[in-house]
């Protein structure tokens, strides 16, 4: 029997998004989001509100970049999503992270983070919170390819955000094959 919740956030599990940016003095700052996603073939599309200093980042510099947080910073995301940057300049100092800039866009890319998304601004509609970038390059570390240049899961171990239990948890075993498995049914 379904039991009915009203209205939730209960898409399940989220991503665990880390938005980097540079203020204004171009100081690096890091944002841990959960509601985002692929919107188009060369787009992301996130909920964020307009209070937040990487919104103001992303304004000021038209650009930011978008990691997925992994098992082994699991702590350092968390933090990223727990303190906020209007209070605190300098988060991934106070991680112990550390940032590259984009050859592509006006934003860091976080170094231990080993997928990043680099992104222009399209548009932020305050009234919705929803901010949407064309992804110009992604970079992957070489750490987490195997050997025909495809991330390895058991390499990457990203991390999903549970909405319901407050808890992040470990994405890893292949269950089956995209585009190929429903053939069985067709």
């Amino acid at each position: 029997m379904r039991k009915d919740f009203g209205v939730k956030t209960y898409i399940y599990p989220q991503p665990v998004l880390i938005i980097g940016t540079y203020d204004e003095n171009n100081i690096p700052d890091a944002m841990n989001a959960a509601w985002g996603g692929i919107s188009d073939e060369d787009q992301i599309s996130i909920c964020i509100s307009s209070e937040h200093k990487t919104t103001k980042n992303i304004l000021l510099n038209k650009a930011f970049t978008v990691s997925s947080a992994t098992k082994k910073y699991v702590v350092e995301c968390d933090y990223f999503g727990i303190e906020s940057g209007n209070k605190v300049t300098n988060k991934i100092e106070k991680a112990k992270m550390h940032t590259t800039k984009s050859k592509f866009v006006n934003a860091p890319i976080i170094d231990e983070l080993p997928l990043s998304l680099e992104c222009e601004l399209i548009s932020y509609d305050e009234s919705t919170c929803i901010l949407k970038g064309k992804i110009v390059n992604v970079s992957i570390d070489d750490s987490i390819l195997n050997e025909q240049n495809k991330i390895d899961i058991n390499k990457f171990e990203p991390i999903s955000f549970d909405p319901i239990n407050l808890k992040y948890l470990l994405v890893k075993d292949v269950v089956g094959n995209a585009f190929k498995d429903g053939i069985k049914i067709k």
